[in-house]
């Protein structure tokens, strides 16, 4: 009787040391998967947050108009437009009301895969995708003038209207 009662306490000792093993590992356990959930849900926050674009401030507004029509030479004083530089010399550029830039959502220089020069991109904001959208469906086939600072920086030909909000 008495070895089997021995026996029966090394048992119960035994089962019961087991059981407070295995709650400490689950116990240990289930707080390394919490840090760790912590960890990806932090992880994933800063990651969405870097990515998020705040507006950027142009120093200047980029002012972009309708060409109604060009002359070689230089703009009259008065006259509703700016003198740019072709390949024949200057040429003042005849503008009709357009609208201006203040603020974009991306802006960035890429390089040009024709020529390896440097060019401008950026991604308007969505309160001027749709004026600018309305402004390249209404000059298909025309040339528009991007001006800053009263100087032309360049005057492209549209050949469809430019509904992304992307400009180059």
């Amino acid at each position: 009787v008495k070895r089997s009662r021995a026996a029966y306490r090394r048992r119960y000792v035994d089962a019961e040391q087991a059981a407070r093993a295995h709650r400490s590992a689950l116990l240990v356990m289930v707080v390394t998967l919490g840090l760790l959930i912590a960890a990806v849900a932090v992880s994933g926050a800063m990651i969405a947050a870097s990515m998020r674009t705040r507006p950027v401030a142009l120093a200047a507004p980029l002012q972009i108009f309708p060409v109604t029509h060009t002359t070689p030479g230089q703009c009259p004083a008065g006259t509703p437009g700016v003198t740019g530089q072709t390949a024949s010399g200057p040429t003042c550029y005849r503008l009709a009301q357009g609208i201006a830039i203040r603020e974009v959502a991306e802006l960035r220089t890429q390089r040009n895969d024709d020529d390896g020069a440097y060019d401008v991109a950026m991604t308007l904001r969505k309160r001027d995708r749709a004026a600018f959208a309305e402004l390249t469906r209404a000059t298909v086939g025309r040339d528009l003038a991007f001006v800053v600072r009263d100087r032309l920086v360049t005057a492209p030909r549209v050949d469809m209207p430019i509904q992304d909000g992307r400009i180059v």
